[in-house]
């Protein structure tokens, strides 16, 4: 049986040309970056020429360039890193009820530590507005953190407004762009952003590598300490072979970034149109900016998501419920209920996001096996529920 793999939005598959740009570093260029004799040289330059090429890929400079671990360190890292540049002026921090969970968490961490944050509410779309930040910020409020695309309904912010509110205000923006590099147009200094996050393994680099953008005359306060590699800012030996991946993954999207916007759109309408056919299937998200080949639904009738997915998983399709850190949970997504969507209905979420080896073919089989698993879903919870009638209650 074939596998159909449409969770896109949780790991894409490695691309042949990154992986074959990796190779020579693992064996041939194996050198340390940071030796000063040949081998250390060969593995420092490709290091500084792919930084310069995913400077250009998104409209920075070189040195606002700082190679991770992935989206998660590149957020921490941000946040982290701003509060102990301002802590001088507040404790005072702004973000939305639906980040994920890198931010999230890093912000409940520092809510335990003093800070205080202020959650804006999305409207049902997933959009905030630049008033609703305007309205939020205070005198000692030192960072706004939101982001750019969200994993789980798949909504495209106005991050480009968000940014220009705090520019007026002398407030540092950060965004967590780990769902949109790589899948729409994304340059820095359009949107305005003081700080950005990337991961590799988004758009068909490798795992385990990702990129913080930090606009100058910034400056980064270290979240590791050692040898004082990427410019004594974030120490340990870099991952020459993951950089190398994932800068040659980034240029392969982005140079054919409009043919694929097209493509996976097409499909994602094919599939909404099939599966909205079903009574009880809504879409969420915001159905004019949202990321491409990006499905999302609540489904009536589900009482939690995992059923649907192993269902699926059965037949070999492999889909979501949302962010993939929080796959077996059977608590309603955060995001879906930041949106308005209640229980149960907020616990029967599906994520369907596609890949350019996606096919059509593959939409139209995926649709009916969706579709037939929530009629299948819904009739055994019907024979599950408690028959009442004939019964005789003893008072």
């Amino acid at each position: 049986m074939k596998r159909i793999y449409m969770d896109h939005a949780a790991t894409t598959q490695l691309s042949q040309k990154a992986l074959e740009a990796m190779l020579p570093y693992f064996r041939e260029e194996y050198g340390n970056p940071s030796a000063v004799y040949s081998y250390g040289q060969a593995a420092k330059n490709a290091l500084e020429k792919c930084r310069n090429r995913v400077a250009k890929a998104i409209g920075a400079l070189p040195t606002e360039i700082y190679f991770t671990s992935g989206g998660t360190e590149s957020d921490n890292w941000a946040i982290r890193s701003i509060c102990r540049m301002k802590c001088e002026k507040g404790k005072h921090i702004i973000t939305t009820q639906m980040e994920h969970n890198a931010v999230r968490r890093t912000l409940e961490q520092l809510e335990e530590d003093g800070y205080e944050v202020t959650y804006l509410q999305p409207d049902r779309r997933g959009q905030i507005t630049a008033e609703q930040l305007e309205a939020a910020i205070r005198e000692d409020t030192i960072l706004v953190t939101i982001m750019l695309a969200n994993n789980v309904v798949g909504t495209v912010l106005d991050i480009r407004a968000l940014a220009a509110v705090t520019r007026k205000h002398r407030i540092l923006f950060h965004t967590d762009a780990v769902q949109a590099v790589g899948h729409i147009p994304v340059n820095v200094r359009q949107l305005g952003v003081d700080f950005l996050s990337i991961s590799g393994h988004k758009f068909n680099g490798p795992k385990g590598v990702g990129v913080l953008f930090c606009k100058l005359p910034n400056r980064l306060r270290p979240l590791l300490t050692g040898g004082g590699q990427e410019k004594e800012e974030r120490s340990g030996t870099e991952n020459i072979p993951a950089i190398v991946g994932m800068t040659e993954a980034l240029e392969e999207n982005i140079g054919s970034l409009k043919e694929n916007m097209e493509y996976l759109n097409g499909l994602m309408k094919r599939m909404n149109e099939s599966l909205t056919e079903l009574p009880g299937v809504y879409p969420t998200g915001d159905p004019a900016h949202r990321l491409p080949g990006f499905c999302s639904y609540v489904i009536e009738g589900i009482p939690h998501s995992v059923l649907l997915v192993n269902k699926l998983n059965e037949q070999n399709i492999c889909v979501s419920s949302g962010s993939a850190c929080s796959a077996s949970s059977k608590e309603a997504s955060h995001v879906l209920l930041s949106l308005g969507y209640e229980n149960p209905l907020a616990s029967g979420a599906l994520r369907l996001t596609f890949g350019i080896d996606n096919t059509e073919d593959d939409v139209i089989h995926a649709a009916e096996a969706v579709k037939a698993a929530i009629q299948m879903i819904r009739a055994e919870q019907v024979s599950r529920a408690p028959r009442l009638e004939g019964r005789v209650t003893e008072i």
